[in-house]
């Protein structure tokens, strides 16, 4: 019947009696008929390649391209065209974590160019190459932080923090017994007073802050980093790793722990996913950082090369024990980012997040024009803003959608947050603000 298959009848008959059963229905006979799937499946007959190319064609003519005003958390930024070709160069791609160095060369080299660049960017000192995106990134991070404090159970997380982050971090930490404390916000910021309020109270092995944070506004972290240290305990933040291409580094603000997504450079949006993770931290945090870390040597010949450090495969394998279970990951969105910041270099780099924030900061000027709109928060912000509006939001968007624009991110019944990256022209700003 399934002529891929590799097993015969006696195959099949030989692990149904191994395992006590007489046919592979007697195998789902705990799972209640009432949740079965019952019927057939809906799946075409079989096709040629050619009926196969057409009918995906067909499929991808339904998708209606808009032109994206949205952000919070995910940004629609220019990707080099060269990316997807050198992505598939054959040194490069792999399914597999390269622990055997003498053949995994060109995929140790790259999540070491990577560890660099990220270091760079965030002004931390370490970097590793195996988180899977910025909420499970920043989730380890306070993972890390309570293995740190060994004793200390309690974490804070500001209400700034994008919600989708603070739900994961919520996740992990029910289930490894942490105690996620919220800070509240003032005014679209973190309230420092009550923060330092819930530090003196004891037992918190780290803080968690977002720069620029959710609502996109720069906060002034000045002093919080010393607050935080006198209570023995991790400062944490979590970045759009673009937007330190102009912002003072988390390195800078005297953070520990720097995580956040790598979508920002240059990935492409793409349903969400898959990004990549970034984690960075200081050197004496290093035995205590998950996933894995590369390292230049030279070999026996005085070349360079690069090889896993300071970890060993076991350490990823003990389960509970491990630092970690993020282990197999194939980084090939860190290969991504690398040959990204490779093409754009520094310059590059400043110079998008500048037409980011001019961007972002002429379309906030021109929406306040029409009446219609009042920013929901008097701070400083980036390529990202919260603004009022004095009609319907629903009907605002869908109005927007029609004319092939995707209008920013609802954040409730009265409030729209827009942003803005360098792939959005004045003419397309200007075209928004007309329909409005």
């Amino acid at each position: 019947m399934h002529k891929y298959f590799p097993h015969t009848e006696n195959d099949l008959k030989d692990m149904l009696a191994k395992v006590g059963v007489s046919s592979l229905e007697d195998l789902y006979a705990e799972v209640p008929q009432e949740i079965r799937f019952q019927g057939d499946y809906q799946l075409p007959s079989e096709m040629s390649e050619l009926e196969v190319r057409q009918l995906f064609e067909r499929l991808g003519s339904q998708n209606k391209q808009l032109v994206c005003f949205a952000g919070a958390g995910v940004y629609d930024h220019y990707m080099p065209s060269v990316i997807p070709n050198l992505l598939q160069r054959s040194e490069f791609l792999t399914s597999y974590t390269p622990y055997q160095a003498e053949i995994s060369q060109g995929t140790l080299h790259y999540i070491f160019e990577y560890q660099s660049m990220m270091a760079e960017l965030t002004g931390m000192d370490i970097s590793n190459a195996s988180m899977y995106d910025g909420t499970t990134a920043t989730a380890e991070a306070v993972m890390m932080a309570v293995a740190a404090g060994k004793k200390q159970r309690k974490v804070l997380v500001s209400e700034t923090v994008d919600p989708k982050t603070v739900d994961v971090v919520k996740t992990y930490a029910h289930f490894h017994g942490i105690d996620i404390e919220m800070i509240a916000a003032k005014e679209g910021v973190t309230d420092l007073a009550a923060m330092r309020s819930q530090l003196s109270a004891g037992d918190v092995a780290g803080v968690v802050v977002q720069q620029p944070n959710y609502y996109g506004i720069i906060e002034d972290y000045t002093g919080v980093a010393d607050a935080v240290h006198e209570q023995k305990a991790l400062f944490i933040m979590n970045s759009v790793i673009a937007d330190l291409a102009l912002l003072k580094t988390p390195g800078e603000w005297g953070a520990d722990i720097a995580v956040g997504d790598g979508q920002s450079l240059g990935i492409p949006m793409q349903w969400g996913g898959p990004y990549v993770g970034y984690m960075c931290c200081t050197e004496k945090l290093i035995r205590k950082m998950p996933g894995r870390i590369v390292g230049k040597t030279l070999d026996n010949r005085g070349q360079r090369a690069f090889v896993l450090t300071l970890q060993a495969r076991e350490q990823h394998i003990r389960r509970q024990k491990a630092t970690s279970n993020i282990c197999s990951n194939q980084s090939l969105m860190a290969l991504f980012v690398t040959i990204y910041c490779s093409l754009m270099g520094k310059q590059g780099l400043k110079e998008a997040a500048e037409l980011s924030y001019a961007g972002a900061h002429y379309l906030c000027d021109e929406l306040l024009k029409t009446g219609r709109f009042s920013l929901a928060y008097q701070q400083p912000f980036f390529n990202e803003f919260v603004v009022r509006y004095d009609g319907d939001v629903d009907a605002l968007q869908h109005r927007l959608r029609e004319h092939g624009i995707f209008g920013g991110v609802k954040v409730d019944d009265h409030q729209l947050m827009f942003a803005v990256t360098e792939k959005r022209t004045k003419e397309e700003i200007d075209k928004l603000i007309e329909l409005l």
